[in-house]
Order: structure tokens, then C-alpha cells, then sequence
């Protein structure tokens, strides 16, 4: 199995996958990092995709930080994609059945697991509080897709902000926004280089609204999309995906905590689930998101942190 990152050896999975791999009884399997520049070229993706394709022994991949511009890159290569691919543009795991290659999108499924384990008991409903996406890629795009979605009824957020350095994302998200026929308010504000832009959006929260780090930085990039002058929401939630590297935005959090009462998160929850839902994706296993099973493979990778 392959990991397409940037910074694959820094990676917690290099530690704790062989050990699932044994709890889980997968037998003679290893993980190798394939490591790409942020948008990178096309055709370094469309090697990796086609080296899997065809080797019989290569049996699927989870991606990060380039599955837009890897199924941009390699679509044509995809035999199948499921519906959240095709409609958020992204492929976050490949596998393959047979000759078949496959393309999944699992962050909308992994993000909402992700934020439901620390969301308070109807929050949004009994606070009317607000939910502000840092980053506009596709982590940022799921999340949000999980936090509009009809089904929640009243438990969404009030109001959904998402802000991105450049435009191109901003428009990505609007296109998939309109086809999912998002029916909360959604404000889309594109700030470019000056995180001093992200600090006064944020300071126009409700109390108990939601911040999140959806930007890489931090972990693929220093830095943080806020400055050291940002306010937090009062009783906010503040979450990070990054669990490793600068973690700057959660230093920047953690200073406030005692004053605004925050709950901060960093990525860690997120990095259990996106990882064992793309095992058993690949290995074509069943991996309960909660429960015994779950509980014993957090167990085994909190003792590699």
C-alpha cells in the first residue's frame, strides 16, 4: 500500500500501520511514501497511478494534499469513481478489485466521523453558533459538505464562512456547493497572502462557533492562516487537522484557551479514521468506526505518538 503525500516519512502511519497490519492480520504487506511538491506536475501522478494500476502487487494508496490535482491529473486512469469523487472532484483512496482501479473520496465521511466525536450534543441547534473552514481545498470541501448537508436538519451550522488565499478553490467549492444545493447561508471570501484578513473575519463570529484549520499550515508548509493578534469565539471549538509539524494555529489557540474557554482538537481523531477507512477500502476488510475494534487500533497508534 502506498501513502502520495508530501512529508510521508514525518508520518505517525510509518509507525503504526505495520502494527495494525499485524493486530489486523493482514499478512506479508508494507506501506511505502511516494512524496510529490504541492501541485505538482501531472505527469508525476499519472506515473504513480499507472505504476499501481498495473502491478500486481501494489494494492491501493491513501492520498493527501493532491487528490484534486491527482484526479485531475489521472481521471482517464480511474475505472471507477464513487459519488463523492465525482462530486468533489478529488480521490483520497485508490484501490483496485481485479483489473478495476478504483477512486473513493472518503474525507466527507472521515471529517464528519471526525467532528461528531467532539462536537457537543446539539450544538449548532442550541447555540446558533457559526462554522468558519480555513482552506478551500479538498479536506476543506468535505467538511463543508458535511456541515450543509439536508439530512442534519437542524444541527448545522448557522452560517458557513470559508475563506482560501486564491480564488481557483473559491470557485471549486461554489461549483460543488451548487450541485449539492446548499440550502444554509454560505460566505466565500478569498484573502490572499495576509492572514490579517483571516483575523477579521474571525473576529465577527458568534460565541460558540467552530474554526477550523483546513489549510496544510503548519504541517506542509509553516506558518498559520491567522496571526498572533487573531481573537477566537467565545466557548468556540477550534480544530486543527494537522496533528504534526509547527502547529502553529493550535499554539495560537491553546493562548486563549482559559480566557475565550475553548475546546481545541488538533488532527489526530481525523488521522485514525481517514487512515482505517482507506485500509479496509484497500484490503477489502471491515473496520468498525467505533466500538471494540476501533477502540483497540487507537490504542495501538496513540502508543506510537
Amino acid at each position: 500500500m502506498y501513502f502520495i503525500g508530501v512529508t510521508t516519512t514525518k508520518s505517525s502511519i510509518m509507525k503504526v500501520f505495520p502494527r495494525w497490519a499485524k493486530h489486523l492480520g493482514l499478512g506479508d504487506v508494507e506501506i511505502k511514501g511516494v512524496d510529490f511538491k504541492v501541485r505538482d506536475e501531472p505527469a508525476h501522478y499519472r506515473e504513480a497511478v499507472r505504476f499501481i494500476k498495473q502491478d500486481p502487487h501494489s494494492l491501493g494508496a491513501l492520498v493527501t494534499t493532491h487528490k484534486m490535482d491527482l484526479l485531475q491529473s489521472c481521471r482517464d486512469l480511474f475505472d471507477v469513481l464513487d459519488d463523492h469523487a465525482e462530486l468533489m472532484h478529488e480521490v483520497s483512496s485508490i484501490s483496485k478489485k481485479g483489473n478495476t482501479l478504483a477512486g473513493h473520496a472518503k474525507d466527507p465521511i472521515t471529517s464528519g466521523l471526525s467532528l461528531e466525536a467532539f462536537l457537543p450534543p446539539n450544538h449548532w441547534e442550541r447555540t446558533g453558533a457559526e462554522a468558519l473552514i480555513l482552506g478551500a481545498g479538498g479536506s476543506g470541501i468535505a467538511l463543508s459538505w458535511h456541515l450543509a448537508r439536508k439530512d442534519a436538519g437542524r444541527q448545522r451550522p448557522s452560517r458557513l464562512i470559508v475563506t482560501n488565499r486564491s480564488a481557483g478553490r473559491i470557485d471549486e467549492m461554489k461549483s460543488i456547493h451548487e450541485k449539492m444545493g446548499i440550502d444554509i447561508p454560505v460566505t466565500y471570501h478569498v484573502t490572499g497572502s495576509d492572514p490579517a484578513a483571516n483575523d477579521d473575519i474571525l473576529g465577527t463570529l458568534k460565541p460558540g462557533s467552530l474554526v477550523v484549520n483546513a489549510t496544510g499550515l503548519g504541517k506542509d508548509a509553516p506558518g498559520s492562516p491567522l496571526t498572533d493578534n487573531a481573537s477566537f469565539p467565545q466557548d468556540g471549538l477550534v480544530w486543527d487537522f494537522n496533528y504534526r509539524g509547527e502547529l502553529r494555529f493550535l499554539d495560537q489557540a491553546r493562548r486563549q484557551q482559559t480566557e475565550k474557554n475553548l475546546q481545541i482538537e488538533d488532527g489526530w481523531i481525523y488521522f485514525l479514521h481517514g487512515w482505517t477507512r482507506v485500509i479496509a477500502e484497500v484490503f477489502q476488510i471491515d473496520i468498525p468506526t467505533s466500538g471494540p475494534v476501533f477502540d483497540q487500533l487507537s490504542r495501538i497508534a496513540s502508543s506510537t505518538r
